[in-house]
């Protein structure tokens, strides 16, 4: 039995180290860059969608990094300059390719692979391309593949060959995002540092799906406006536990607790009046909000809460939580105890869209551990593994 606030883990070369604690818990919370002189480290962006063009944006703002191939499944995008598949008002003389192998040679069996394309309904693809990357010696960083958001309670049979493919190449895997990712991993340990007491940690994503670009993500795995009878496959029994759980236990380890077991609650709500967006018709009597949470139980008490509350329209489920400021979306990190501390976040991009900033803030956190992660240890790493990096060297530096 592991100690309480105490963890085990496996080096890269699968040797357990016992008494682990998360790195966030030690000196190396901030990661500053190196005292050597640094050549730019190529990276290649795998993936244009909304992640995609924040990671290109990401990756011509950080000074450290080189942007050396794009890569679209679209034929349509092919030739396209960069620059333009992000929404920057100048090229950045990369152009879109379909062709993957061509795009890995530029890094020169090194460097890093921002991996965007979505994992959502092809996880194990986006598995076999992360191997794939990670045994040419590129590190790999991406938000896809969300059981290895916590790798340590991975399934083995995802976990293992992708360790053994970072070992073989040399290289180091970041798997993260948003939420899940450091709105419920980083973000929540930094500010319980500045708690005295803790009854609880809640961790909040409020947003108006609206404004999300996805509309295959929205209607059919959230299940927007289908009838209340359609099981919507992102809160089947099991799925927010295996997408979130592995938050709620990195938590649980940075606080040093040990929890009893996961629990899943569920809520939706129906729309009263049809919605119009630019996704199309939601009519009334569809699903129109879902609320639901991962709890991690602690002494029968949920003490780790992770909790998303996603609307197609404002006017859905007026009396569940929103943002502060009455805009369309927000993290929060609410800590109960004393004292009491909430801190919420809005990020805005793409012309003052919340999910565009949602990304941007995901992609950024992804693409800045790049040069942290070219000087790690071969293996999987998790938010709590990798340091922050601050802004150094990009303040004044616009990517318009």
């Amino acid at each position: 039995m592991t100690e309480i606030g105490r963890d085990n883990k496996s080096d890269h070369h699968g040797a357990e180290i016992v008494g682990y604690r998360p790195r966030m818990g030690h000196e190396n919370t901030f990661y500053f860059g190196s005292s050597e002189v640094v050549r730019s480290v190529p990276v290649v962006v795998w993936g244009t969608g909304n992640m995609g063009r924040a990671a290109i944006r990401s990756v011509d703002a950080h000074p450290e990094l080189e942007l050396t191939a794009v890569v679209v499944s679209s034929p349509a995008k092919v030739g396209r300059d960069a620059g333009d598949l992000a929404g920057l008002e100048r090229a950045l003389g990369v152009a879109a390719t379909t062709d993957v192998d061509a795009a890995l040679a530029t890094l020169g069996g090194g460097g890093a692979v921002a991996y965007m394309a979505s994992g959502d309904i092809r996880p194990d693809d986006a598995a076999a391309d992360a191997a794939r990357c990670l045994r040419g010696g590129a590190v790999v960083v991406t938000p896809a593949l969300y059981a290895l958001y916590d790798h340590r309670s991975a399934p083995p049979e995802l976990s293992g060959p992708l360790r053994e493919a970072a070992k073989e190449g040399g290289s180091a895997l970041f798997a993260s995002g948003v939420d899940p990712g450091w709105g419920n991993d980083v973000l929540p340990v930094l500010v319980s540092a500045l708690a005295g007491t803790v009854d609880e940690v809640r961790c909040q994503e409020i947003f108006d799906y609206s404004t999300y670009d996805q509309p295959d993500s929205v209607r059919l795995l959230v299940g927007m406006g289908q009838p209340m009878d359609y099981e919507p496959p992102m809160v089947s029994t099991g799925v927010p536990t295996m997408v979130w759980g592995g938050q709620v236990r990195m938590i649980a380890r940075a606080l040093g607790v040990e929890l009893d077991e996961i629990r899943e609650t569920l809520q939706r709500r129906a729309l009263e009046s049809d919605v119009t967006n630019p996704m199309g018709l939601f009519e009334a009597g569809t699903q129109g909000a879902l609320r639901f949470e991962v709890q991690g139980i602690v002494d029968g008490v949920p003490r780790i809460v992770v909790e998303h509350v996603t609307r197609i329209g404002p006017d859905c489920a007026p009396d569940w939580p929103r943002p502060a400021d009455g805009g369309a979306g927000a993290h929060r990190v609410v800590i109960e105890g004393r004292p009491r501390i909430e801190v919420s976040l809005e990020a805005t991009d793409e012309g003052g869209n919340r999910a565009a900033g949602g990304n941007a803030t995901a992609a950024n956190r992804l693409v800045n551990a790049i040069p942290w992660l070219t000087r790690a240890e071969p293996g999987l790493y998790d938010g709590l593994d990798v340091p922050l990096a601050p802004a150094s060297g990009r303040i004044g530096r616009s990517t318009a």
